[in-house]
């Protein structure tokens, strides 16, 4: 810490949230009081501290104690930074401790509240553990509460963050605020091939976007004929060979040769 003697009448106490000791502080003309947050001169640069007790409060008005030095009282930007430093360290301790424990654990991510008194551990398992000496470990070692959430495939991709073979950032990162009902049969009503690398998203699941569009095909496939059937086309009468539904359109043999029509060109009958 960057230390010198500054006698002065606007002496704090603060806490620094990755110690667990008291540092007296200057605030200087700073108004302050306790549970802000301030800007703290450290001997590794401005760190954020807790005020944790105010003005005269501390009984140390007229002290020669070795003082810090505020700078500022610090601003949302400070405290997200410090946020995610915080975690980030917190994670790297969690994944220190889940290994020695031994547990068939994954620590993913790690996130603080608001007043970083509690962390919460994301963890992926493949059965149920009892984690009940790697909570106590963890709160001993970080120094606040923890509490550990066991989640599942889908949840990891949300946490984790990434890119979709679209292109664009994962749904579930975004607007998509709940899980969708998503099942293999509607890959093949949309004649998508049953190739898992072909039809999973990054969590290893089914993706999302089968039930954007979903409706949709079945919808227009209502209004398709049958493949075989016969139908009346602006050329004559043929029979429907295949279909493709997201173009809405019919290949019709006609005379034995096939023609792709819209799908307001064909005219059905029974054959």
């Amino acid at each position: 810490m960057t230390q010198e003697i500054i006698p002065t009448t606007n002496i704090i106490k603060v806490r620094f949230e990755s110690r667990g000791e008291l540092f007296y502080c200057d605030a200087g003309d700073i108004s302050v009081q306790a549970g802000n947050y301030l800007m703290v001169e450290t001997n590794k640069g401005p760190d954020v501290a807790k005020i944790i007790v105010a003005g005269a409060q501390t009984g140390e008005t007229n002290s020669d104690k070795v003082l810090l030095k505020a700078i500022r009282i610090a601003n949302s930007e400070d405290l997200e930074q410090t946020r995610q430093e915080r975690e980030k360290e917190a994670l790297a301790k969690c994944k220190e401790q889940a290994l020695q424990s031994h547990m068939d654990l994954k620590v993913i991510l790690t996130r603080y509240n608001q007043d970083f008194s509690r962390l919460t551990v994301y963890f992926k398992a493949k059965k149920r553990i009892d984690f009940r000496n790697l909570v106590r470990n963890l709160s001993h070692i970080i120094k606040t509460r923890i509490e550990l959430k066991q989640v599942g495939p889908r949840d990891e991709a949300r946490l984790i963050t990434g890119v979709g073979m679209c292109g664009y950032p994962l749904c579930c990162q975004g607007w998509l605020t709940k899980p969708v009902a998503i099942s293999i049969k509607m890959a093949k009503q949309q004649d998508l091939t049953p190739n898992p690398t072909k039809i999973s998203g990054i969590c290893g699941r089914l993706l999302c976007c089968l039930a954007y569009e979903h409706k949709q095909y079945m919808d227009t496939k209502e209004k398709m004929p049958r493949l075989k059937q016969e139908v009346s086309t602006p050329f004559g009468k043929g029979r429907v060979t295949s279909t493709h539904t997201l173009k809405e359109t019919v290949t019709v043999e006609i005379n034995g040769n096939p023609k792709e029509l819209a799908l307001e060109q064909i005219g059905t009958e029974e054959v």
